[in-house]
C-alpha cells in the first residue's frame, strides 16, 4: 500500500506555508458562523449563564485536543494529520472511518458557510433566493483553491486579519455602548443587567449540554494546523506556536462577544436569521458600519468555508495515497492543488443547496449539527491517536526528552479529553432535535469502519493465498 512518504516527487504537495500563514489559517478557521451567527442562537438557547459555561467548557476541551494533535503533528507532520495518525496508532479501520467523518464534517461544514452568506446577502437583496447566493459562492471559492497553495495561503491571511480587526472593533463599540459612552438607538445603557443572576439561565442548565454541539461547531477548523503541518515550512517550531496562540485568541474573542452580546441584548432577542453583531451596529447609529460590518461578516464566512475546502481535499488526497480513497483524488494539477478532490469536495458541499426547497434556517441548524457532531468524533480520535502513540513510542524504545512538543500530565490530558467528548454526544441521544444527526453520524462511522475491517481483511487474505500459492 502505498504511503504519504512513498508518493513520488512530482505528486508531492509544497511546503509554502509561513508560521504567519500557518497562524492566520487556524485562527480564521474558527472565526466565522460560529461566532458571528451561532453565539446569538447559542445564546437564545440557553441564556447568558449558558453560552458562556458552554463556551468555557468548550475551550477546555479545544486545548486538549490542541496539545495532544501539537504533540503528533510535531513527530509526524504529515498532510493527512489525524486520519493518518489514526490509521498508524489506531488501526487501518480507525483511520479509513475517521478520515470519511471528518471529511464529511468538514465538506459540510462549506455548506453550511455558504448557506450563513446567502442569509447574509439578504440584507443588500432581499428578493434573491438564498441558493442563487450559494452557487455563486461555490463557483467563487472553487477558483479561489485551484490556485497555488500559497496563494490560497496568502489570500486566507489577510482574510482572518481583517476578521481580526472586526472582532476587535466590535469589542471595543460593544462596551462603549454597555456603560452609555455609545448611546444606542431607543434603549438605555443596558450597563450589566442582562446578566444579573436570575437571567443567567432562563432554560436550566440541562439545556447546556445540548448547545454544546454549538460551540464544537464553533471551535471547529482550529484542527486545520495539523492538515497544514504538511505544506508548512518548519513545523517544529511553527506548529507549538501557532497552538498557543490560536488558543488564547480564540477564547478570548468568544467569551468577551458572548459578554457583550448577552449585555447589550435579552436572549429572546437573539436568534438566527441575522448577525447580532450587525443588528448592534445598526443600534449604535454609526454611519456605514452595519453593512462594512455585514461585509466583514460576509468575508469571515466564506474564508471559513474556503479553509473546510482546503481541509477536505488535502485530506481525500491523503487519503488516496493511503488506499483509502479512489487513487484519482491523489492527483496534483501543475500547480501542485489536488484538483480532482477539490471537484469532489466541491460537489459535496452542493448540500447547501437544498436550501432552495427547504427554509434556509433549518437546512443551517441542521448541517451544523452534523458538522459538530462529525468534528466531535474527529477530536476523540486524535486524543485516542496521541494515547496510544506514547504508548507505542515508549515501548518502542523512544525517549521522552526527544519529543519536540509533548502533551503535559500524560496520560489524564487525553483521557479526558475523550471522556467529555463522549458525554457531549451522550447528552445530543436526549435532544430530539439532535438525534436525527446523532444517529446519522454513528450510523456513518460504523458503516465505515465495518467497510474497510472486511476490506482490509480480504486483502491480507488474497496477499496470503498468493505468498501460498
Amino acid at each position: 500500500m502505498e504511503t504519504v512518504n512513498q508518493v513520488s516527487q512530482e505528486n508531492q504537495l509544497n511546503r509554502s506555508m509561513k508560521r504567519r500563514h500557518l497562524f492566520m489559517l487556524s485562527l480564521g478557521g474558527v472565526i466565522g458562523t460560529g461566532l458571528f451567527l451561532n453565539a446569538g442562537y447559542t445564546i437564545n438557547q440557553s441564556g447568558a449563564g449558558g453560552a458562556l459555561v458552554g463556551y468555557i467548557f468548550g475551550g477546555i476541551i479545544l486545548y486538549l485536543v490542541m496539545v495532544c494533535l501539537g504533540e503528533l503533528a510535531v513527530h509526524m507532520p504529515v498532510t493527512g494529520s489525524f486520519q493518518t495518525y489514526a490509521s498508524k496508532f489506531i488501526s487501518p479501520s480507525a483511520g479509513f472511518s475517521l478520515g470519511w467523518m471528518y471529511f464529511i464534517g468538514s465538506a459540510t461544514t462549506a455548506g453550511v458557510e455558504f448557506t450563513a452568506a446567502g442569509i447574509l446577502m439578504q440584507r443588500w437583496f432581499p428578493d434573491v433566493s438564498v441558493w442563487i447566493w450559494c452557487a455563486v459562492f461555490i463557483l467563487l471559492l472553487f477558483g479561489l483553491n485551484a490556485l497555488t497553495t500559497r496563494g490560497f495561503a496568502e489570500a486566507e491571511y489577510w482574510f482572518a486579519g481583517i476578521k481580526v480587526l472586526a472582532v476587535i472593533f466590535f469589542i471595543i463599540i460593544g462596551a462603549g455602548a454597555i456603560f452609555g459612552i455609545i448611546p444606542l438607538e431607543g434603549r438605555p445603557a443596558p450597563l450589566l443587567d442582562n446578566l444579573a443572576p436570575s437571567g443567567l439561565f432562563p432554560a436550566g442548565i440541562a439545556i447546556l449540554f445540548v448547545t454544546m454541539m454549538n460551540v464544537i461547531f464553533s471551535y471547529q477548523g482550529s484542527e486545520l494546523i495539523g492538515i497544514a503541518a504538511g505544506e508548512s515550512e518548519e513545523p517544529s517550531k511553527n506548529i507549538p506556536r501557532a497552538i498557543r496562540n490560536v488558543l488564547f485568541r480564540i477564547i478570548v474573542f468568544y467569551l468577551a462577544s458572548i459578554i457583550i452580546l448577552s449585555a447589550i441584548f435579552p436572549s429572546e432577542e437573539l436568534g438566527l436569521l441575522e448577525s447580532p453583531f450587525v443588528t448592534l451596529m445598526d443600534l449604535a447609529g454609526i454611519p456605514f458600519a452595519p453593512d462594512i460590518m455585514n461585509f466583514v461578516i460576509l468575508t469571515a464566512i466564506l474564508s471559513v468555508g474556503n479553509s473546510c475546502i482546503y481541509a477536505s481535499t488535502r485530506l481525500l488526497w491523503a487519503m488516496a495515497h493511503e488506499g483509502m480513497a479512489p487513487k484519482v483524488l491523489g492527483k496534483l494539477s501543475k500547480r501542485k492543488v489536488p484538483f480532482t478532490a477539490l471537484v469532489f469536495t466541491m460537489i459535496f458541499s452542493l448540500l447547501s443547496l437544498l436550501t432552495s426547497f427547504i427554509a434556509a434556517d433549518t437546512v443551517f441548524v441542521l448541517l451544523m449539527s452534523v458538522a459538530g457532531i462529525s468534528v466531535t468524533i474527529s477530536w476523540i480520535g486524535i486524543a485516542l491517536s496521541q494515547l496510544m502513540f506514547r504508548r507505542k513510542y515508549l515501548r518502542g524504545g523512544g525517549k521522552l526528552e526527544d519529543l519536540e512538543y509533548k502533551v503535559p500530565f500524560y496520560p489524564l490530558i487525553p483521557i479526558v479529553c475523550i471522556v467529555f467528548c463522549v458525554s457531549i454526544l451522550i447528552f445530543l441521544a436526549f435532544d430530539p432535535t439532535q438525534l436525527i444527526g446523532l444517529l446519522i453520524g454513528l450510523g456513518f462511522l460504523a458503516i465505515c469502519y465495518i467497510f474497510y475491517y472486511i476490506k482490509n481483511k480480504q486483502n491480507k487474505a488474497n496477499a496470503d493465498s498468493n505468498l501460498k500459492g
